[in-house]
């Protein structure tokens, strides 16, 4: 495994690595497109062009050729992960993802705009006039409130879909404990069996939002079983906030930091390229591949570095400085690409451009309280905490 590939040695969980992880990727894209990561025991691509090369390559998926046992105290959670689109491959995949596109509409998205404004005006004028964390004021709550309003979730329940989310994203951080493993199963236990319920109450009195019309496709013959409605739903709220609040809090410190304040589309593509919120994404070879003078063989994994492609300097001149008037073409990998480019990419636009310009525009004094740290969960990257003053 690994043959002919230069190796690196680097825990992911290491404190500096979590801190910083950019002079590593550095490192790994002076040996070339492909590298060895010893941790991952995989290859991974730290530069922009193996990374988009094989996330749209469409030899390589993210379902497994031999699927793992599942152990006991993980059945509850994989058996939500079975019907994941995030896991699956065509024709599944496709029937699934348009679902959901045809529900999670552009026109939908576009009408939210006024409702996050809103929600993003009366969470600011709650802040104490202390120093405060903004991470739990602000960051997390505009992202999960507007994809529970989307779903027609009840907003109010907002905190125990944090919890539920935090503890399953649990189980793709490095590192994870046995404890964690438990706590992402109870939580996918759990999280379904809320969910049937309001699925019940919502079938029986419909509602104009994605819930009500997805639904309406498992009504449809044939078009959404059960466990698949139940399991799209969770991704959706999982997703549609999770990486939204690190990168906002990330965008937050890197304004921060560099004193710049003026909020466009450019920005939030420059704070997506800049500071990510997820790092590493893997995809299977589904056959024997040559890719990048490497041989994979059907079942070979490779971890494509998101984060490391947006710092290539062949991508982006001078990666390392924050640059809002970068051009945006060609694109970031921040929402991946291919087949399982984000579908709630939209929708993460316009939450960070409204709640930025915002949050700048309400609290122009805006300051760091204390130096940021982050939180110790790689491969997502996002602040532990953001201490501010106004």
């Amino acid at each position: 495994m690994g043959a002919g590939l230069p190796r690196v040695t680097q825990d992911p969980t290491d404190a500096a690595f979590v801190q910083n992880p950019y002079p590593v990727y550095d490192r790994m894209r002076a040996l070339g497109d492909l590298v060895w990561w010893d941790a991952y025991a995989m290859p991974v691509t730290p530069t922009y062009a193996a990374t988009g090369a094989i996330l749209k390559d469409r030899r390589f998926g993210r379902e497994p050729l031999s699927p793992p046992p599942v152990p006991d105290h993980l059945r509850d959670f994989y058996a939500v992960e079975a019907h994941s689109m995030l896991e699956l491959e065509p024709p599944r995949h496709t029937r699934l993802r348009g679902l959901v596109t045809r529900a999670f509409t552009s026109a939908r998205i576009a009408a939210l705009a006024p409702g996050i404004e809103a929600l993003c005006h009366a969470l600011i004028d709650a802040f104490p006039d202390t120093p405060f964390d903004l991470l739990p004021a602000y960051c997390t709550q505009v992202p999960v409130r507007i994809i529970a309003r989307l779903l027609g979730v009840p907003e109010d329940t907002a905190p125990q879909l944090l919890a539920w989310s935090n503890a399953m994203v649990g189980m793709y951080q490095a590192g994870r404990s046995r404890a964690m493993e438990e706590a992402a199963n109870t939580a996918a236990h759990d999280f379904r069996a809320w969910l049937l319920d309001l699925i019940d109450a919502r079938r029986a009195s419909p509602a104009d939002d994605l819930l009500s019309a997805l639904i309406a496709a498992q009504a449809e013959d044939g078009k959404l079983t059960r466990d698949e409605l139940v399991t799209t739903v969770i991704l959706l709220l999982n997703a549609g906030h999770e990486a939204t609040v690190h990168t906002l809090g990330n965008g937050v410190k890197t304004l921060l930091e560099t004193g710049l304040r003026q909020i466009t589309p450019a920005t939030v593509e420059e704070v997506l390229r800049f500071d990510p919120p997820l790092h590493l994404f893997t995809r299977i070879a589904r056959q024997e591949v040559e890719v990048f003078g490497h041989r994979f063989a059907p079942g070979d994994t490779v971890g494509c570095l998101l984060a490391a492609a947006g710092r290539d300097p062949g991508f982006a001149p001078d990666p390392h400085r924050f640059d809002p008037t970068r051009p945006t073409k060609p694109p970031h990998m921040a929402f991946g690409a291919g087949l399982h480019f984000c579908v709630g990419a939209p929708l993460a636009r316009l939450e960070i451009e409204i709640a930025l310009r915002v949050l700048f525009a309400r609290c122009p004094g805006l300051r760091l309280a204390g130096a940021p740290v982050y939180a110790p969960i790689y491969h997502f990257h996002g602040l532990q905490a953001l201490r501010v003053s106004r």
